[in-house]
């Protein structure tokens, strides 16, 4: 049997898909199986043990777009798939599922596209107190009816370890002199998305709280290429706040997402808002502090063993919360700016104690 899922975007949401393809293999040893995904997202699944073949669905736009989903969709026909489970249900997925000819394809029930499918699942709605990996694993029992629910402890989310990525994040902690003896803190930076946004100002306090509090403590700064300036600003602001130790906090410059993975790894503490890099987080067993402002923990808190340390921090209920991530109803983003250093700085002394769990091997 042949199979293809298909979930192009985005770095978090296809780390949720990462349980779908563990009960796949588990259920259909013998299964050729296929992820069709843009090239961003691709690391995530690249080396997954589950996966026969990765198939990159070039992001262009315009008449590219469609010259090349054309092109695509002549070679998907060409694989013979038996079964397409679309776990996207966006426009272009949709459409790709549709120019495969599977047989069998199976994906949301979304207004104006539900006749691409020959099996329709209800979609859920994008609000609601269900975590996304249930909302994408609904797709599922259209096609294997007897597979129970997934669970953290069964079904946890998987990125595999890239063996040069390891490498080059080894070369450049040596680089900057950082051994074993320093524990690591990896703090993401989002700036370019005012959704997810907390004040550089905060970042920069919550920096010299916890690198005063232990000297053998390094922060390291991750952001997307967008953000690298703010990053750079949180530096600037936490060593004139503590000119003494400029050695404690710095960036780590433009890493891949397998370099991230890498890195994050090695630390002792990731540190982030509800995006791409918390979700890649929670394929380690690196102890994790969440902040969430529109989105609620209960349906993007990181997926994993409960045995490893996740935290999540936020403001509690506000009436505009959760949100569409679109207008922001009260205009000053309140959800995230009234987050406190004190709360975030708690919860990772909580995580960097002896009793959290281990960093990954």
């Amino acid at each position: 049997m042949r199979v293809l899922l298909v979930r192009l975007r985005l770095i978090g949401d296809v780390v949720f898909t990462t349980p779908v393809i563990g009960a796949l293999r588990r259920a259909l040893p013998d299964a050729h199986l296929s992820y069709l995904i843009e090239p961003a997202a691709a690391p995530v699944v690249r080396h997954h043990p589950g996966l026969d073949e990765v198939i990159l669905a070039p992001r262009t736009r315009g008449w590219r777009r469609l010259r090349d989903d054309w092109r695509l969709g002549t070679q998907l026909r060409r694989e013979r798939y038996d079964v397409v489970l679309d776990l996207h249900g966006g426009p272009r997925a949709s459409l790709l599922t549709w120019l495969s000819r599977a047989p069998r394809r199976i994906g949301f029930d979304v207004q104006g596209r539900h006749w691409m499918y020959t099996d329709v699942v209800p979609r859920p709605r994008e609000i609601r107190p269900r975590h996304s990996v249930e909302n994408q694993w609904d797709v599922l029992p259209a096609f294997l009816p007897d597979l129970p629910p997934p669970t953290r402890e069964t079904d946890p989310v998987v990125m595999v370890h890239d063996p040069a990525a390891e490498a080059s994040v080894d070369a450049w902690l040596a680089t900057e002199g950082l051994s074993g003896d320093h524990r690591l803190i990896v703090v993401h930076v989002s700036a370019g998305n005012a959704f997810r946004r907390w004040p550089l100002t905060s970042f920069a306090e919550l920096a010299v709280r916890l690198t005063a509090r232990d000297a053998k403590r390094r922060i390291i700064l991750t952001s997307g290429p967008s953000e690298a300036a703010a990053a750079a600003d949180v530096v600037r602001l936490a060593r004139e706040r503590r000119p003494s130790s400029p050695e404690a906090v710095r960036t780590c410059g433009d890493m891949s997402l397998d370099q991230l993975h890498a890195l994050i790894g090695r630390a002792a503490l990731y540190i982030g808002g509800d995006s791409g890099p918390l979700h890649v987080a929670a394929t380690t067993r690196t102890p994790i502090v969440g902040l969430y402002g529109p989105t609620l923990p209960v349906r993007s808190a990181p997926w994993r063993d409960p045995r490893y340390f996740s935290a999540a921090v936020d403001v509690g209920a506000l009436p505009c919360r959760p949100c569409e991530q679109r207008v922001c109803a009260p205009g000053d983003f309140r959800c995230l700016a009234h987050i406190t250093v004190d709360a975030v700085a708690e919860a990772a002394e909580r995580a960097l104690t002896p009793a959290a769990p281990d960093r990954a091997d």
